[in-house]
């Protein structure tokens, strides 16, 4: 009898792991969906870190972004680090380099705590922050870690541990500035010989070949805490977290959710004493450790609750070993005395609630009761069957439009695109999904390239404005054929803006024609999904691309595309946005407007009020057409067409409508240089 009830159970189990694994993998992603995000950050790390490679300043993406988390609230972390420095363990490393071209700086962890150091300069640097960040300790001058981060803060930014951390629009952003090192450090070097099971050989080989990094924070016990540097492994990590399969990846997804909505709810930001790299480490102790021998969707609470038990353990022993330097105790000046007291007794409540305790996070309850339910459901946890061609479609298209920028915009720059694209070109090692993301890439490269090159031979000679005109225009038509159906707006306002308004009408007669289709997926969205399925269903991303997909369209704030919108972009760059949306829907109907009022006005009334009915619309169901975000522009643009085509009261209410809306890109100054302007206007005329 025993044994039967043990057998119910271990299945019930199963069926419960089943359910929360299928509930994560449309929560977090699935295999195929984790795939695609990382192979597009790779594909765009490695052309930005070939376009940049002669820069003064290197980077990478870091953080649970890059490991392929699409968290909501999350942040985005970058590393920094100068291009022409490099730290070396030992001095006999000098010989592979050149001393003219790298500063050379040397660790020196004599006197620091195990996974930390001093960084000694040993010749003079040439950068103007590095010289302000030195500190003379005995007779040789070290890298200061308090005094560089100091110097790296802005008036938009603020301090955050090692980070200065800001946002760009509603996205918050940690940056770090750092050094790197080409070398594995002496330190770590027992993390090597643990490594036999996991990871394999050639992924150990590629990650001690791909050195280190030294973030800027000293240990808080150390005996220079203000000018220690923190051994950094984030390129390990990720590599890391690259090679686990989907069940350890979606396990670590877990374990950041209940960390989320159990542990730290209802926490104060100084009480959260448990982050997400102490749930990263946990898992690669337990899958280094080989305590769990199958990592499968029916033992998925099995791994999940041996890693709670091991966080449970380090919370009572004070004790958090570092995962490549175990001697760095991660808990030391963090977690001890009565916090530590505190925090175990919370874990260890939910601990003798047994798996009972995730029915207190909302992301996995429901999946729990489900097979409470209907004990006799289970779930099929193919990839195939948990997201159809649409939704993942969906997903790809959205992650792309996420690439859609450039930094640092000037026609070298441009050039230096084109070359590292043309390079790509038909390269055999890309994935399915960054042939897509360079051709996508290849669009957005050209647009930019026309419009500047347009703005810079603006003011030269005839022949030279003809020449460059010229291939502008051939530029931006490859960019159409390439890039989706809104990419041919960037046509249209470069006609406009060289004042061909029939041209314009023409491209915008085209675009109308092709977003007409009821199986076009505009802003991630479809309206027909069956239509969508049987128009481009099975064909290429590159023809859906093409053919079904249409996005708001990005403003860059180093580019004026047309005049009428320049107030807008000069606002939202003053705080702090490199872009702003406009909807492309509000934009066709405006360059619409603008085009026919000097070739045909009655259309141009028309299309005034198919753009005011679109603006108008009923406002449960706006935001299917217009992002309750862009809502401030469109109300924005209703007002310049209707102040432009001679009815300053109506602009006036479109203005003081703007004003009302959520704020998102603060593009408030212009729309109060705006409404300035046409009460100024309406007073003069009555």
């Amino acid at each position: 009898m025993n044994s039967i009830r043990s057998s119910q159970t271990t299945k019930a189990i199963q069926r419960i792991s089943e359910s929360v694994f299928v509930g994560l993998c449309r929560e977090l992603g699935t295999s195929q969906l984790v795939a695609m995000r990382r192979d597009l950050i790779d594909f765009w790390e490695m052309v930005e870190n070939h376009v940049i490679a002669s820069d003064e300043y290197y980077g990478l993406l870091s953080g649970s972004y890059r490991e392929g988390f699409r968290l909501k609230n999350s942040d985005v972390d970058f590393m920094y680090w100068p291009n022409n420095h490099r730290v070396i363990c030992e001095l006999s490393q000098s010989q592979y380099y050149n001393t003219h071209r790298q500063t050379l700086i040397l660790c020196d962890c004599s006197n620091s705590p195990p996974g930390f150091t001093l960084l000694y300069l040993l010749s003079p640097s040439m950068n103007r922050k590095i010289q302000e960040a030195c500190v003379r300790i005995n007779t040789r001058y070290y890298v200061s870690s308090s005094k560089y981060r100091q110097i790296l803060l802005s008036a938009s930014l603020h301090p955050h541990g090692p980070c200065v951390s800001g946002t760009i629009g509603p996205v918050e952003f940690d940056q770090a500035s750092c050094f790197v090192s080409d070398f594995w450090p002496p330190s770590a070097s027992s993390w090597i010989g643990r490594c036999h099971s996991w990871p394999q050989p050639h992924v150990v080989d590629d990650i001690v070949k791909n050195g280190c990094h030294f973030v800027a924070i000293g240990h808080k016990l150390g005996n220079h805490e203000d000018h220690e540097w923190r051994i950094s492994f984030s390129q390990a990590e990720q590599k890391l977290v690259y090679v686990m399969n989907h069940c350890q990846f979606l396990t670590y997804g877990l374990l950041k959710l209940i960390l989320t909505e159990i542990i730290n709810n209802g926490v104060g930001d100084d009480d959260k004493l448990l982050c997400s790299y102490h749930m990263k480490t946990a898992v690669f102790w337990v899958i280094q450790q080989n305590t769990i021998l199958q990592w499968c969707p029916q033992n998925f609470l099995g791994g999940f609750w041996v890693c709670f038990k091991l966080i449970l353990k380090w919370v009572y022993e004070g004790v958090c070993p570092n995962f490549f330097i175990p001697g760095n105790n991660m808990f030391l000046s963090k977690i001890h005395g009565v916090k530590q007291h505190q925090l175990f007794i919370r874990l260890s409540e939910l601990y003798e609630k047994g798996l009972a305790f995730l029915l207190h996070s909302p992301s996995i309850r429901s999946h729990i009761i489900d097979v409470l339910h209907n004990p006799r459901n289970s779930s099929s946890t193919d990839d195939h069957t948990l997201i159809s061609e649409f939704r993942f479609d969906i997903n790809l298209f959205g992650e792309i439009l996420n690439y859609r920028t450039m930094q640092k915009v000037d026609i070298q720059r441009c050039i230096r695109y084109l070359h590292t694209i043309e390079q790509m070109i038909g390269s055999p090692l890309l994935t399915q999904y960054q042939v897509i993301m360079l051709q996508n890439m290849t669009a957005m490269v050209l647009q930019y390239t026309a419009f500047i090159l347009h703005m810079e031979t603006y003011t030269s000679d005839n022949k030279t404005r003809y020449r460059a005109d010229k291939m502008s225009c051939h530029m931006l038509k490859l960019a159409a054929k390439f890039g989706c159906i809104t990419d041919m707006l960037y046509i249209a306002m470069y006609y406009y803006k060289t004042l061909r308004y029939r041209e314009t009408v023409s491209i915008i007669e085209m675009i109308n024609v092709k977003l007409a289709q009821s199986y076009v997926m505009y802003n991630n969205l479809i309206i027909d999904t069956e239509m969508y399925t049987e128009a481009v269903g099975g064909q290429s991303w590159s023809t859906k691309m093409r053919q079904a997909v249409a996005w708001d369209i990005r403003l860059d704030k180093s580019i004026q595309y047309i005049s009428e919108l320049i107030p807008e972009q000069q606002s939202a760059q003053q705080n702090h946005w490199p872009f702003l949306f406009v909807p492309s829907l509000v934009l066709f109907y405006m360059l619409e407007i603008l085009c026919y009022r000097h070739v045909d006005t009655m259309r141009a009334r028309t299309a005034l009020d198919d753009l005011q009915t679109l603006v108008h619309y009923d406002q449960d169901q706006l935001c299917n057409i217009i992002s309750i975000d862009l809502r401030d522009i469109s109300w924005q643009i209703l007002g310049i067409c209707q102040q432009v085509t001679g009815n300053p009261q109506a602009a006036l209410y479109s203005y003081e409508q703007s004003l009302r809306q959520a704020p998102f890109y603060n593009i408030q100054t212009a729309t109060e240089m705006r409404i300035q302007r046409v009460c100024q206007w309406i007073t003069l005329n009555n």
